[in-house]
């Protein structure tokens, strides 16, 4: 009797250990899990479907930072294929465009059908290459897509194999939808100007925060230097705070990246720019990642706006996002995903975030 009561006892602390354990893991679950979780993949997910047919993976790192080292199966796809520098406009690292990039993923092998998983490196890059080959995919509507957290490194540290070869592509025909192209998603200098003070757009500067400040400058294609400063009414988020460290890189949870994004609000649209559109993409896919519809990267960034030829106005003061309200999407918000970004009414250019008077609706 008593070999019957103690078996009892161990089953049922076998029981409340087993159920303490499944509502950590749920609970670390539910912090990570953001509103767009399928933009993610991690290592274990990725090894489970390497043998998908149409799954693509692509290592996006540029030939100067390639080791060599590639996860089974993925091809050479390096993001600095999809710029060019404008030298008419003076533009450093501009994309080349909507149908030269269908053209570069033709050739690679790539349906708009197929899953492409980006990777790139950790120590180099953090994801901050991969997010800009996840913006252009954006940008041409490509629906399944995905970065690797962690990149190259992240699937290391797993313990899984790596190869030398590249897959093996054969050159097919790439051609998004017209209407799931998103060309209004290229924004110019010219727009985001005309938008300056507009209550239904927000503008977050992703460099550092001496960069934000004018403490620290940079120069143009030819050589001279930049205006100093900011965007009037841009706040200052660097991309880099959406790592959990410097080391790692990896993103934060759902609640941490809410609490660093206190007081944007979801339902206006969001411009994020750096200085040439690679930091910015980052921000752009974190947003993404955290549920935002209505976000558009101002790829010509600060080499445009600070060029000392444009007549683009910048401020040095500090704008700081106002309010404790965590942003989460709404359902008004995923309405308009895809509507042209518009101006729904006269606005100053005072910089103020609040509408002149009346109700506002920040739709498409």
């Amino acid at each position: 009797m008593k070999k019957n009561n103690r078996l009892r006892y161990v089953i049922l602390a076998l029981v409340l250990f087993l159920g303490l354990l499944w509502s950590l893991v749920s609970a670390s679950q539910q912090e990570n899990s953001y509103p767009n979780a399928r933009f993610a993949a991690y290592p274990n997910w990725l090894k489970s479907h390497l043998d998908d047919t149409d799954l693509v993976i692509a290592d996006v790192r540029t030939d100067d930072h390639f080791d060599g080292a590639l996860i089974p199966g993925a091809i050479r796809l390096p993001w600095s294929a999809f710029q060019f520098n404008d030298i008419g406009s003076d533009v450093a690292s501009a994309f080349i465009g909507i149908s030269q990039a269908q053209d570069i993923l033709g050739r690679h092998g790539i349906t708009p059908k197929d899953t492409i998983v980006l990777y790139d490196s950790v120590e180099r890059d953090g994801g901050a290459t991969a997010s800009y080959v996840f913006w252009i995919l954006d940008i041409l509507g490509h629906e399944n897509k995905k970065i690797l957290v962690g990149g190259i490194d992240g699937w290391k540290n797993a313990g899984y194999d790596l190869v030398t070869t590249p897959g093996e592509t054969k050159p097919l025909l790439y051609q998004a939808r017209g209407e799931n192209i998103q060309k209004h998603q290229l924004i110019t200098g010219d727009f985001v100007y005309k938008q300056l003070g507009d209550f239904c757009y927000q503008i977050i500067d992703v460099r550092s925060q001496a960069e934000y400040l004018g403490e620290k400058g940079t120069k143009g294609l030819d050589g001279a230097p930049l205006k100093l400063g900011h965007i009037p009414t841009a706040v200052n988020i660097n991309y880099q705070d959406a790592w959990t460290d410097m080391d790692t890189k990896a993103i934060k949870p759902y609640a941490q990246l809410q609490a660093l994004y206190a007081g944007l609000d979801a339902s206006r649209a969001v411009i994020v720019y750096c200085n040439s559109g690679r930091r910015s993409s980052f921000s752009y896919f974190i947003l993404r990642l955290m549920g935002f519809d209505r976000v558009y990267t101002y790829e010509p960034s600060w080499k445009e706006w600070g060029n000392p030829d444009k007549f683009f106005p910048v401020e040095t003061r500090k704008n700081t996002l106002t309010g404790s309200m965590l942003p989460s999407p709404s359902a008004a918000a995923r309405t308009v995903s895809s509507a042209k970004p518009e101006r729904k009414t006269p606005q100053d250019r005072s910089g103020s975030d609040k509408p002149a008077g009346g109700y506002i609706s920040c739709g498409g």
